[in-house]
C-alpha cells in the first residue's frame, strides 16, 4: 500500500512551503499501516528512515525562491523572516502559549528547591478522605495543585470521593510544624462546582515578588478522585506528579509542567498541555469542538474513534508526524506582513495542515522534541 510523505523545506529567507510529494491515499488503511504526514526537521533526514517509507520515486520538484523586496523608505530595516526554525524560539513559543492560557500558574514561586535535597530529612505522612455531593446536571471540578499527582476517574455516582496522600519533607521538626500551618487545602463547594486549591507561601500574590523559595520544606499532595462521569474538569499541577484522567464525558483543561499527561476513554473536547513529559489521549467519542495538545519535551499520541473527521495543525522540530488515517494536505497560510515604524516584519505560519475525511473541528498538536502520532482507537 502506498504511503504518504510530506516534506517541509525552508526556502530562501522569506517563505516556508508545504510540498506534497505524493497525493494522500484515500483508501482505508490496515491497522498496521501508518501514513507519514511529515516532519519539520530542517536538516536532511536519515536515509534509512526515508527508505522505510516505501515511497515510489517521483520527479524532483524544483525549489521555489521567493524574493521579498524591501519597501521604499529611508534606511529600511527588515527583520529576518520568521520562517527560520529555531528550536529555542519554538520552545519559547510553546511555553509562552502555556503561560498565556494558564494565568493562575503565574503566581507560583518556582524557587530553587532541590527535590532530593538530603537536608529535607524530617518526614511526615497523612491521609485525607472526604466526600461531596454534586447533584447538578452541569458540574465542574477544579484542582489547582503544586507538588504531586492528580488522578480523576469518572463513575455513575453523583458523589465525588476524594483521597489525598499528603507527605511533608522538612529540614527540622520546627519546619515540619511550620509546613503544617502554612500549606492548606482550600475547598470551595457549590451545587455545580467543586474547587480544590493548594495554598501556601509558594503562591506569590504580587507581580514584583522576589522571594526565591527557602521555606525549608516541601509539601506534596497526591489527589485521587472519583467523580460523576458527566463533569467538566480543570486540573493542573507543577512538580513531582503526573496527571491521569479516565472515563469522563465533559470538557477538559489539563495542565502539567514536570510530568506526563494521560487521558483515557473520554468523550469531550479540550486542552492538554505539559512542558516536560509526554501527552497521551484516547477518545471514546471524537471531539466536536476545537482541541489543543502540546508539550515541549515528549511525544504526543492521540487515539481517535474510527469515524474521525477533523482539520489538524501540526508543528514539531525533532520528531515525525504519523497517522493511521488517510490525510489530505491543506494549504499553508500566507505570510503576514507587519509594520513597526521603519521596520517591516514578515511572519509565516509554521504549522503543517492536514485534513482527515471531510474535515471538522480544528485540532492543534505541537511539540519540540518527540513524535506526533494520530492513531485509530481499537478499544
Amino acid at each position: 500500500m502506498r504511503k504518504t510523505f510530506f516534506h517541509v523545506p525552508v526556502l530562501s529567507a522569506a517563505a516556508l512551503l508545504l510540498l506534497p510529494l505524493a497525493p494522500a491515499n484515500t483508501a482505508p488503511l490496515s491497522q498496521s499501516t501508518r501514513d507519514v504526514i511529515g516532519s519539520l526537521r530542517p536538516a536532511a533526514q536519515d536515509p534509512s528512515v526515508e527508505a522505510s517509507l516505501s515511497v515510489p520515486p517521483e520527479p524532483p520538484i524544483p525549489a521555489i525562491d521567493i524574493h521579498v523586496d524591501a519597501p521604499e523608505i529611508d534606511a529600511p530595516e527588515i527583520d529576518p523572516v520568521g520562517v527560520n526554525i529555531d528550536p529555542q524560539e519554538i520552545e519559547h513559543d510553546i511555553e509562552q502559549d502555556i503561560g498565556h492560557d494558564d494565568a493562575n500558574h503565574d503566581d507560583i514561586d518556582h524557587g530553587d528547591i532541590d527535590h532530593d535535597d538530603p537536608a529535607l530529612n524530617v518526614r511526615a505522612e497523612e491521609k485525607i478522605e472526604k466526600s461531596f455531593s454534586l447533584p447538578s446536571v452541569h458540574r465542574t471540578l477544579e484542582i489547582d495543585n503544586i507538588w504531586g499527582s492528580i488522578e480523576v476517574v469518572g463513575t455513575s455516582s453523583d458523589q465525588a470521593k476524594l483521597t489525598i496522600n499528603k507527605s511533608i519533607r522538612a529540614e527540622s521538626k520546627e519546619k515540619l510544624e511550620q509546613a503544617r500551618k502554612d500549606v492548606t487545602l482550600d475547598i470551595t463547594q457549590q451545587p455545580d462546582t467543586l474547587k480544590l486549591y493548594v495554598n501556601g507561601p509558594f503562591r506569590c500574590d504580587c507581580h514584583d515578588c522576589n522571594r526565591r523559595g527557602g521555606e525549608g520544606y516541601i509539601v506534596k499532595m497526591d489527589f485521587q478522585l472519583q467523580v460523576p462521569r458527566d463533569i467538566d474538569i480543570k486540573i493542573k499541577t507543577v512538580n513531582e506528579g503526573r496527571v491521569s484522567v479516565r472515563d469522563i464525558n465533559g470538557s477538559f483543561l489539563v495542565r502539567n509542567v514536570n510530568g506526563d499527561i494521560q487521558i483515557h476513554n473520554i468523550a469531550g473536547s479540550g486542552t492538554a498541555r505539559t512542558v516536560n513529559g509526554p501527552v497521551k489521549v484516547s477518545f471514546r467519542q471524537n471531539p466536536r469542538e476545537a482541541s489543543d495538545f502540546q508539550t515541549v519535551n515528549g511525544s504526543i499520541e492521540l487515539q481517535f474513534a474510527r469515524d474521525l473527521s477533523a482539520d489538524f495543525r501540526f508543528k514539531t522540530f525533532n520528531g515525525g508526524i504519523y497517522s493511521d488515517f488517510p490525510v489530505t494536505a491543506t494549504p499553508v497560510a500566507a505570510m503576514q506582513q507587519e509594520r513597526r515604524g521603519s521596520k517591516v516584519i514578515f511572519r509565516a505560519d509554521r504549522y503543517t495542515g492536514a485534513r482527515i475525511a471531510t474535515g471538522g473541528p480544528q485540532i492543534k498538536v505541537e511539540n519540540l522534541n518527540g513524535d506526533i502520532r494520530i492513531l485509530e482507537n481499537h478499544e
